[in-house]
């Protein structure tokens, strides 16, 4: 089997391309031990990330797993994951709190 695909954490919500991947393609990949299959619902470009399952706005965008945004717009299972519909939480500095 060839994986697609890569899941740095089992907590992730996120996959990332290795590859150009198409709108349609089942892409296989490992979380942990087991693997996992998610249907791309557009095409994904290599180095791109793509949802594991739906996120809701105001989400957890989660990698290396750890938190890296927050859903600004409803993600589909197998959509882009990308500056379009998610909203960086680090180096801004318009938030209290919050290290540039």
């Amino acid at each position: 089997m060839n994986h697609l695909a890569v899941v740095i954490h089992p907590a992730d919500n996120v996959a990332t391309a290795v590859v150009d991947l198409s709108a349609g393609d089942c892409v296989s990949f490992f979380v942990g031990q087991e693997v996992c299959e998610c249907r791309l619902t557009e095409s994904i470009p290599l180095g791109h990330k793509f949802a594991l399952r739906a996120l809701n706005v105001g989400e957890n965008v989660v990698k290396y797993g750890e938190a890296i945004g927050s859903a600004s717009a409803p993600i589909a299972k197998g959509e882009h994951v990308h500056v379009h519909n998610v909203e960086s939480r680090r180096g801004r500095g318009d938030r209290s709190g919050d290290g540039a």
